[in-house]
């Protein structure tokens, strides 16, 4: 089959790709430029790690748990130490903006009418970041009172609840929003 007709026969696949790969890389570099300008004294380490691990200490101290964030001397993070004992640290990769340039770059290549859209992105993002402080509440906790299973909390569960809503949000909107073709 001559590469033309391969190109007009997977259109919709390379259109997906092609928009995909070319929001992410908008995203992630306007993040990235994002993080140069937001780090400093007040926002250490960045501004939205800042705000995450702060509104996360609250939903702790909501739990009736004693939070403190202290910047961490050896890396661009906040201890988090609930009880005066130390559980866990609070990096970049724990305020969710990279998931949710995921999710906004998989809803976009699958992109409906433009309202409808930004409100999925809107609505979605939200959520994500709701789950993803409760997410931090709730590892911190099991790290406090389980601190043995640090491993199986940090790299399987909590990726996997995340991860999972991510891919759910993703099915509900490439089911019931976005304008796929499909063949009858």
């Amino acid at each position: 089959m001559p590469l033309k007709h391969l190109f007009i026969k997977y259109k919709s696949v390379l259109k997906f790709i092609a928009t995909f790969l070319l929001v992410y890389a908008i995203l992630t570099f306007s993040y990235k430029f994002f993080l140069q300008f937001s780090s400093g004294e007040k926002y250490y380490p960045d501004y939205m790690t800042n705000l995450v691990a702060k509104q996360s200490k609250e939903i702790l101290n909501a739990l009736d748990y004693r939070v403190e964030l202290l910047p961490h001397p050896n890396e661009a993070s906040l201890k988090l130490i609930i009880n005066e004992k130390y559980v866990a640290r609070v990096i970049e990769g724990c305020n969710s903006v990279s998931i949710i340039i995921l999710f906004i770059s998989f809803i976009i290549a699958f992109a409906s009418k433009f309202k409808i859209t930004v409100l999925y992105i809107f609505a979605g993002s939200v959520l994500i970041y709701i789950a993803n402080l409760v997410r931090i509440a709730i590892l911190s906790i099991g790290l406090y009172h389980y601190p043995w299973r640090k491993d199986i909390l940090h790299t399987v569960i909590f990726p996997a609840i995340i991860y999972g809503m991510v891919c759910l949000l993703w099915i509900v909107w490439v089911n019931r929003f976005s304008k796929i073709k499909r063949n009858a």
